[in-house]
């Protein structure tokens, strides 16, 4: 522009459909619930302002448990996912015979629709016909019946477990996906020079492959904090809360008692929160990779 240059506005002019839908989509709603979070919106028609009595009343309440609950779940889920797609990973990658079969076998946890997979689940934690329960009495390991989603650990366990099973098999593809760009030659030049398998995966595969473990964890990390139907299907967020998360907890205030201002506001603290926890992520990617820890 300083050097009278005239500025070619077509590209940005195809931009601009993209940036309405983006708007609408996502700009409009995230700004109406703010806004709706510092009112008493509910089935009444008149809407009054608030100021921060929503955000008061969350926080004099539960919800700080919830919070705690919500990440400890978060926390063991995606861990128990990254450490099984890294080791199933490994072993898809493996020359083995039937190597494309077994493949093909790990995707239907994630190709069956969620609703389906969680209540076969149910089917199988329940106590008087479940798969669990029975091969558990038949092995001596319980004495009787066993509802496991009738208590407070085994619920909250259970849920886990499910959302391992459906969330893993795409943790798995991806770092499969990552440990086939590593170069071959690396692995042939480390064979010749007598490095062992634990060794070549340790200063080979592990260092090449954490960007992508880095970027599936934030991911998987998002989607499970996230993740509604597993839970609300199982357990609706019981028995006694034991299952309740903060996105758990938002619907039940939101849909379920109709209390839209409150709900807006534990929704706005649900994107306060991952903002953060992306930020600190992102943060901690950051000095790892200038230390040489990811490259």
């Amino acid at each position: 522009m300083s050097h009278g240059k005239k500025i070619d506005w077509f590209p940005y002019l195809l931009l601009i459909p993209a940036l309405l839908i983006t708007l609408i989509i996502v700009a409009w709603p995230l700004v109406e619930t703010i806004r709706l979070s510092f009112t008493d919106a509910s089935m009444n028609p008149a809407t009054h302002y608030v100021g921060l009595d929503n955000y008061e009343e969350m926080f004099s309440r539960r919800f700080p448990e919830v919070i705690a609950r919500t990440f400890y779940w978060m926390s063991l889920s995606v861990a128990f996912k990254m450490c099984m797609g890294i080791f199933g990973a490994v072993l898809l990658n493996a020359s083995v015979p039937g190597r494309t079969l077994a493949r093909l076998l790990v995707m239907p946890p994630w190709i069956v629709p969620i609703a389906i997979g969680v209540f076969i689940w149910g089917w199988m934690y329940n106590g008087q016909f479940g798969m669990i329960s029975g091969i558990a009495q038949r092995l001596h390991i319980l004495s009787g019946p066993f509802e496991f989603l009738a208590y407070k650990n085994s619920a909250f366990m259970s849920t886990i477990v499910t959302d391992v099973w459906i969330g893993t098999p795409l943790v798995t593809v991806y770092l499969l996906a990552a440990m086939q760009s590593v170069p071959s030659d690396l692995y042939e030049a480390a064979w010749t020079d007598g490095a062992s398998r634990m060794y070549r995966f340790r200063r080979i595969t592990l260092p090449l492959i954490m960007p992508a473990i880095s970027t599936m964890a934030l991911l998987a990390s998002i989607w499970t904090f996230n993740s509604f139907d597993i839970i609300w299907i199982l357990t609706e967020g019981g028995p006694r809360n034991a299952t309740t998360t903060m996105i758990i907890d938002t619907y039940k205030t939101a849909i379920s008692r109709f209390r839209y201002g409150e709900g807006a506001a534990r929704a706005v603290m649900i994107v306060i929160f991952l903002s953060i926890f992306s930020a600190c992520y992102f943060s901690l990617i950051r000095k790892l990779s200038n230390r040489g820890g990811v490259k």
